[in-house]
């Protein structure tokens, strides 16, 4: 099963719209869910009555899980705490956390910046630049993808020759013979 949790009540939604099911810290005061608004798509820092009971929810999952990936800034801040030492400890050996905010502190106390480490049997990835490690991959696996989408639309003989009957060709299709065939949105 796959959850997320996020403060911003906009990202229930999106949470959603992804197939994961939507960890609900519910707001108890205005406050609560004025800090949670945020400015310009970040939140503020939550009141301790809140991050008490987000607490208590991220540890009863946590508890549970093979792999925790954990992402909250905010900005000009020190990462806020989501996932405690103690929870770490009654996770699952063999565990996986990943801390997308090692750069600045970790939302883990345990995660140390540019280092992978093992505490209570749970590795705990704190890589601050996640995306140069994948760089080499992902060209890699783009380019497999288009030359896999190329092949395709070209027969043995390498004359275009588009297969409409294919799911993946007709999903991209877009104009032909001049004129649109698809529309998106």
């Amino acid at each position: 099963m796959v959850e997320g949790s996020d403060v911003r009540p906009a990202v229930k939604e999106q949470i959603e719209s992804l197939g994961a099911k939507f960890i609900d810290v519910p707001y108890e005061t205005d406050e609560e869910r004025e800090c949670a608004e945020g400015v310009g798509g970040y939140a503020r820092p939550m009141p301790a009555s809140w991050m008490q009971r987000q607490a208590a929810a991220v540890h009863e999952r946590a508890r549970l899980a093979d792999i925790i990936i954990t992402t909250a800034l905010i900005p000009g801040r020190k990462a806020p705490v989501l996932l405690s030492a103690e929870t770490v400890a009654q996770m699952k050996p063999g565990s996986v956390v990943i801390d997308l905010a090692a750069a600045q502190g970790g939302n883990c106390p345990l995660t140390v910046a540019d280092e992978v480490v093992v505490a209570h049997g749970v590795t705990l990835v704190g890589h601050t630049n996640l995306p140069a490690l994948v760089a080499a991959d992902a060209s890699a696996l783009y380019a497999r993808n288009l030359l896999d989408f190329m092949k395709l639309l070209f027969d043995k003989d390498g004359t275009l020759s588009i297969n409409l009957e294919d799911d993946i060709v007709a999903a991209c299709l877009m104009c032909r013979d001049g004129q649109v065939v698809r529309k998106n949105g």
